[in-house]
């Protein structure tokens, strides 16, 4: 008899262990996976960034409405460098100002950044989701200007933690709310994750 209550003892003991570890172990490994996933994101859409930038410096200030458009424009139009030689300030400067054209391929920048535009579009960890890209203009202070937004749902990368449930570890953690840039209300490039 006494045997069977010292297994029963030990077999409770060994259960309430296992359990201590994984509640303190549980915490520690969304923590860690969730600031993985989260960079990896926000790495991705910092090139989106920068390439719509890119678009918008090629275009004359318009975003791209898609993907396909970024990557069409991106690997067929140039940049367009303008040096200029002489000072349009100095009075003694006989020969004018001269300005000197090039275009540079935008193609060569984007490749020498080391990016995919095929792969752009793809949410990391998010089995083969697509960012969502929304460009338009508005009128903001009177002006007419061009606006982009990029952005995801947590939920689509965060894999098996996008369980709400694991907002108990973390009070701001929200599977359901958008990480991204831009604004559709103003004028912003800004990321939600800078803020």
């Amino acid at each position: 008899m006494r045997l069977i209550i010292n297994l029963v003892l030990i077999a409770v003991i060994a259960l309430l262990g296992y359990m201590l570890v994984h509640s303190i172990e549980e915490p520690i490994k969304f923590k860690n996976e969730k600031d993985r996933r989260e960079n990896v994101v926000v790495d991705k859409l910092l090139k989106i960034r920068k390439m719509q930038e890119f678009y918008r410096d090629i275009t004359g200030g318009s975003f791209a409405p898609s993907f396909d458009t970024l990557k069409h424009v991106l690997e067929t139009q140039s940049f367009m460098e303008i040096k200029a030689s002489g000072d349009p300030d100095d009075p003694n400067n006989t020969m004018g100002v001269i300005y000197d054209t090039t275009f540079i391929p935008a193609i060569d920048t984007v490749l020498a950044m080391n990016i995919n535009l095929d792969s752009l579009r793809f949410v990391p960890f998010g089995n083969g989701a697509e960012f969502q890209v929304v460009a338009d203009t508005l009128t903001y202070q009177s002006t007419l200007v061009n606006v982009v937004q990029v952005n995801t749902p947590r939920n689509v990368f965060m894999g098996e933690y996008a369980d709400p449930r694991f907002a108990q570890y973390d009070n701001s953690y929200r599977p359901n709310s958008l990480i991204g840039f831009g604004d559709l209300n103003k004028p912003n490039l800004s990321g939600n994750w800078e803020r």
